[in-house]
C-alpha cells in the first residue's frame, strides 16, 4: 500500500501554492484509499501545523529550528530526508518552488528514489498513482506512472482548489535532524520593495505587455515612457502580474527602446514561463505563442488591439476590446483609483 505524504518547508504563512498542494496530496491519498502525513520543516513549523490541523492527516511530523528558518540546501535536504523516512513515505508531495526544487533530485537519491518536477495533475487509476506533465514546449501533455519508490513529486500551481479548513492544535511528532557539513551562513535577503516587484504568482490577473507599446503610435512618436506610467500605475492600483512577449523583452539587446522594469523573468509562452491566474489582459501583442502556449491554464482572457483579426485576437481571446491601449488603459487607472 502507499502512503502519502505531503511534505513543505514553512515561512510566516502556508502560501496559496503550498494549500493548492496539500489538497491535492489529500486528494490523492483518499483516491489510494492510502494513508495520508504531513511533514514541514522550519523556524516554528508548530504554527504551520495548526492552521491545517484540519486538514485529514493521520500524523504530523515536523523538523523545527532556527538553522531552518532560511532556504539552504544542506538544512533543507536534511529535513527533507528525516522527514520522508519517519513518514515512511512512498509518495512525497511538494509544491514547486525554489527551495523544493533546488532539493527534490538530491533528497531523491539520498533516499534512493526517484522525482519528477513540474506536475500538473495527480490521478489514480486502479490503485495506482499517475501524474501528468507538460512538454515540447507545453504543447503536448503526458501521463507517467513510476515503479521506483519513493517517488518525489513536486506540484505547480493550480492543479487543485487551494485547501480550506479551520485551525486547530495538530498534534505533532518531533523528528530529529542534525544536518551535517553546513559551510553557508545566511546574512540576510535582499529584494525588490512591494510597488517595485512586477512578478506576482497569487495576483488574480496576469497583465501580458507585448512590442506594440514601444512602437510608433498614431501621432507617430514613440512614447515608452507613458508606456513605463500606464504599466506600472496599473499593476500597483491592480496588484496584478507582469507578463511580456519574447518580442519585447528582446528588444533591449536589439538597441531598440523597451520597458526599463521587464526581463526574461516576465516573459511567457512557449520559451518563457506558463502562469496561472484567474485573470489576464493582453495589450499590444500580435503573436500567438504567447497566448495559445502561455496562456494556456489563465481562466477568462481578454484582449486590447486595434486589429481584430490578428492572430491572437481570433480565436485566442474571450472577449476582444478594439481600441488604442494606451487610452483604455489610462481610463481603467483612472477609474481605479478613483474606488481606491
Amino acid at each position: 500500500m502507499e502512503t502519502i505524504l505531503f511534505l513543505s518547508p514553512t515561512e510566516a504563512a502556508l502560501s496559496k501554492n503550498t494549500l493548492e498542494a496539500l489538497a491535492a496530496a489529500k486528494q490523492l491519498a483518499d483516491s489510494l484509499g492510502a494513508p495520508f502525513f504531513v511533514g514541514l520543516w522550519g523556524d516554528a513549523p508548530k504554527a504551520a501545523a495548526d492552521s491545517i490541523a484540519s486538514c485529514g492527516a493521520a500524523k504530523f511530523f515536523i523538523v523545527s529550528g532556527v538553522e531552518f528558518a532560511q532556504a539552504r540546501y544542506a538544512t533543507d535536504a536534511a529535513a527533507a530526508e528525516a522527514l520522508c523516512r519517519a513518514a515512511g513515505a512512498t509518495i512525497v508531495i511538494a509544491p514547486s518552488g525554489s527551495r523544493w526544487n533546488r532539493i527534490s533530485a538530491g533528497v531523491a537519491h539520498r533516499l534512493a528514489g526517484r522525482a519528477d518536477s513540474h506536475v500538473t495533475g495527480l490521478t489514480a487509476s486502479e490503485g495506482s498513482p499517475a501524474i501528468a506533465r507538460w512538454y515540447y514546449r507545453q504543447r503536448m501533455e503526458g501521463i507517467l506512472t513510476r515503479t521506483q519508490r519513493p517517488w518525489l513529486i513536486s506540484v505547480e500551481s493550480g492543479i487543485a482548489p487551494a485547501w480550506q479548513g479551520v485551525a486547530g492544535s495538530a498534534v505533532v511528532e518531533d523528528v530529529a535532524c542534525l544536518p551535517a557539513g553546513v559551510r553557508t551562513t545566511v546574512t540576510g535577503i535582499e529584494s525588490l520593495a512591494a510597488d517595485q516587484q512586477t512578478i506576482r504568482p497569487d495576483a488574480d490577473l496576469l497583465f501580458v505587455t507585448g512590442a506594440g507599446w514601444t512602437k510608433k503610435q498614431p501621432d507617430g512618436q514613440v512614447k515608452v515612457a507613458e508606456a513605463e506610467k500606464l504599466i506600472l500605475g496599473f499593476l500597483n492600483l491592480a496588484r496584478a502580474s507582469l507578463g511580456s512577449t519574447k518580442s519585447l523583452v528582446d528588444l533591449h539587446g536589439e538597441g531598440q527602446a523597451t520597458l526599463t522594469f521587464l526581463t526574461h523573468m516576465n516573459q511567457v509562452g512557449q520559451t518563457g514561463s506558463t502562469p496561472r491566474h484567474a485573470k489576464g489582459l493582453s495589450t499590444c501583442c500580435h503573436g500567438e505563442e504567447p497566448h495559445t502556449v502561455g496562456w494556456r491554464f489563465i481562466g477568462e482572457r481578454r484582449a486590447i488591439s486595434l486589429d481584430p483579426n490578428c492572430g491572437w485576437a481570433r480565436g485566442k481571446a474571450d472577449v476582444l476590446y478594439v481600441a488604442d491601449a494606451f487610452a483604455v488603459m489610462e481610463k481603467v487607472n483612472s477609474l481605479i483609483a478613483q474606488k481606491s
